[in-house]
């Protein structure tokens, strides 16, 4: 199995990055602005991407200003029956950020090319809570 991880340093409080990944329009900013989301254990969330077919998450676990799992249900078959989990830390001002998307059967160039878009997630969500503007699927250049 492969798994992919990233690790984010945010000059904002671990608060405000919780806030940012745990509502529609906080993720609207920085992943997609076609999502359904709601906040809280056993929820199924949507995200689309353009045309492809809608991710469905399920949240797993939810730690106020901690920590967010999710486990994706439906997507694109390389993901069905991964996690992705948000692990937030503060200490001195910064907040670390560590995304891990783990159970992946195998390293393909659709992980790979996930794994880059995980890390420009990481840069939307610092720019977002920096400077009030993220970089959401629909204004990146691909």
């Amino acid at each position: 199995m492969a798994n992919i991880e990233h690790i984010q340093y945010v000059n904002a409080s671990a608060s405000k990055v919780y806030e940012v990944l745990t509502t529609a329009n906080g993720l609207s900013e920085i992943w997609t602005q076609e999502l359904v989301f709601t906040a809280q254990l056993g929820a199924l969330n949507e995200f689309s991407f353009g045309d492809e077919k809608p991710t469905k998450m399920e949240i797993e676990d939810l730690i106020p200003n901690r920590k967010m799992v999710w486990h994706c249900v439906d997507s694109d078959p390389e993901w069905v029956g991964t996690k992705i989990s948000f692990d937030i830390e503060e200490e001195g001002g910064k907040t670390s950020v560590v995304l891990r998307h783990t159970g992946w059967r195998e390293v393909t160039d659709f992980y790979r090319f996930c794994n880059y878009n995980w890390a420009i997630f990481l840069l939307s969500l610092k720019q977002y809570c920096e400077e009030g503007v993220g970089i959401p699927f629909q204004v990146r250049k691909f």
